[in-house]
């Protein structure tokens, strides 16, 4: 049995640590990133952090689906060809696993990013399969028990 609570709360204004851009990605300037993990899953497969990052321009390369939710500044977010374009607070966006984009943080920019690991299509398949046998299921045994309640009256 897992010892993780079932209920986890957490605020955006955390102390952030140091979690340094991968030096090969950086562009331009000296971006300082910092991050705190709020939150995980018990499989491990899924995390909620709070994320960071003074001025520059990086190559941000996925390798797991990321949702984010800009906090505080903006950013400008160029990928696949596309022109730049400026994101700021409440926008939200979503990079799939594999994904690449140039960010260029002009001064600040702060995140809450939902990070989740995908799973090869054959297994994502089978969970809904199961997901949905399981759903059928109780519902068999609910509808049963019903009966049963009627039967015993």
């Amino acid at each position: 049995m897992s010892s993780l609570a079932l209920i986890e709360t957490g605020h955006c204004n955390v102390d952030l640590k140091p979690s340094p851009i991968e030096p090969s990605w950086i562009l331009e300037g000296n971006p300082e990133a910092r991050s705190h993990r709020l939150s995980a899953s018990a499989c491990g497969t899924a995390a909620t952090l709070i994320w960071s990052c003074t001025e520059g321009k990086f190559n941000w390369y996925y390798g797991y689906d990321e949702t984010i939710m800009i906090l505080e500044g903006s950013v400008l977010l160029e990928y696949d060809g596309m022109p730049p374009k400026r994101y700021g607070v409440g926008d939200v966006i979503f990079f799939r696993n594999g994904a690449h984009a140039k960010w260029h943080v002009e001064g600040y920019v702060k995140k809450v990013a939902f990070c989740r690991q995908s799973k090869p299509s054959w297994l994502a398949f089978a969970i809904r399969a199961f997901n949905k046998l399981k759903l059928m299921y109780l519902a068999a045994n609910k509808a049963l028990m019903a009966v049963c309640l009627v039967a015993i009256e």
